[in-house]
């Protein structure tokens, strides 16, 4: 056998013969084709290529079509490149690759694309714990801002509650001071001094009422009484007959009197529950007021008597500010009690000069006899009776 009949014959990938001499100019032509420097091939081992959109040519040079492979449908480990082997150009995004130079196995890397998606859930991750911590830290702060708000206005109030006992145990047994207006202390007495008589007239008004209501319920049943009696004795009729019109008479007449009387009652209760009873609220306001600044006051003077190092000046500066909150406060409830005493004053002369005098006219009318005279009484003071059986519920509301 000759020496050309030994020799061996390469069979690429795709099953076609070729000599030696065509193979070497076809693996010539592929480095020409691939030349790239050792940093392009580092460059491209960082970023990598597009392995999903590229084509891998399992036969040699000039194959055909069936010997294409998706990578899509390629499993296996990750791309292992030759040190040896030239280096390939590295395709533009979106391009097809085609690896047609031979003894190259390229598979999809697994392990990059797992590496890249753990990456990616590790910053949503990390982006919503981030969030839930900042929602919880959110909450905590809100919930701290109002404990503390409320310690402030607990310790606010204990020392306000402090000073102003202390000052009132002070003036009790003789040992403080306090601010005195004379003059506005004079009309305060004296309007809880009217307050209190007024409240007794407004007593006897109810007391009179009661009973005068009762002798008018009982005139009306003697009425009836003799009316009765007129028709089932005839030797007596005439005398029960006038006995009964006239007790009639008189029933009507007090009821004229009880509609005065209840407008006299509900107008002493309305100047005496609500008119005076707002001024004295407004009293009371200003007393501890009055009160509230005669502590600051002292608290100041004390702290004024003592060293003038740095922390009492400091001390004695807050202190200062709180007096005149204080005082600022006092003077202006006290503006407040003058004018409402003043206005008080007025209204208490005008209502009580219209009640006293319907009062006086629509007695001496009733006790009389005078009915057209205590019916223009009534008109006078605008005064509208109710008609009989008002004031009783109504069937359905006894239900």
């Amino acid at each position: 056998m000759s020496k050309a009949a030994t020799m061996e014959i390469p069979i690429n990938g795709n099953g076609d013969s070729r000599t030696l001499a065509e193979d070497d100019g076809l693996e010539q032509a592929a480095q020409l084709q691939w030349s790239l420097d050792e940093k392009d091939l580092q460059q491209v081992m960082v970023s990598g290529p597009n392995l999903n959109e590229t084509s891998i040519v399992s036969g040699g040079y000039g194959g055909t079509a069936e010997g294409i492979i998706p990578t899509s449908s390629i499993k296996g480990p990750a791309v292992h490149f030759n040190s040896d082997f030239p280096p390939r150009r590295v395709p533009a995004p979106g391009q097809d690759l085609r690896m047609k130079s031979r003894g190259i196995r390229i598979a999809p890397s697994h392990t990059a694309a797992s590496r890249i998606a753990s990456q990616s859930e590790d910053i949503a991750g990390s982006d919503m714990h981030h969030s839930d911590s900042s929602q919880s830290m959110s909450a905590d702060q809100a919930a701290r801002g109002i404990a503390v708000e409320k310690f402030d206005v607990m310790k606010k109030w204990g020392l306000n509650t402090y000073k102003c006992t202390k000052q009132m145990l002070s003036e009790r047994f003789g040992r403080g001071s306090r601010t005195v207006d004379l003059e506005l202390e004079a009309q305060i007495e004296v309007l809880r001094d009217t307050k209190r008589k007024y409240e007794n007239v407004l007593r006897l008004a109810r007391a009179l009422t009661n009973h005068f209501y009762s002798m008018v319920q009982t005139q009306h049943a003697l009425g009836d009484t003799f009316a009765d009696l007129s028709q089932k004795s005839p030797e007596l009729r005439d005398e029960f007959g006038y006995n009964a019109e006239t007790q009639k008479l008189l029933c009507k007449n007090g009821e004229t009197l009880l509609g005065a009387i209840n407008f006299f009652v509900a107008s002493i209760n309305t100047l005496v529950n609500k008119t005076m009873e707002d001024t004295l609220m407004t009293i009371k306001m200003y007393e501890n007021a009055r009160l509230e600044y005669d502590a600051y006051r002292a608290d100041l003077e004390e702290l004024s008597l003592g060293p003038r190092d740095a922390v009492t000046m400091a001390r004695i500066e807050a202190a200062q500010q709180q007096y005149q909150a204080q005082k600022d406060k006092y003077e202006r409830l006290r503006s407040d009690v003058t004018i409402k005493l003043k206005f008080l004053e007025e209204n208490k002369v005008k209502v009580m000069h219209k009640q006293l005098l319907l009062f006086h006219n629509a007695i001496s009318a009733y006790f009389a006899g005078n009915q057209q005279q205590l019916e223009q009484t009534l008109k006078q003071f605008n005064i509208k009776m109710k008609p009989p059986g008002a004031d009783k519920p109504s069937w359905l509301e006894d239900q």
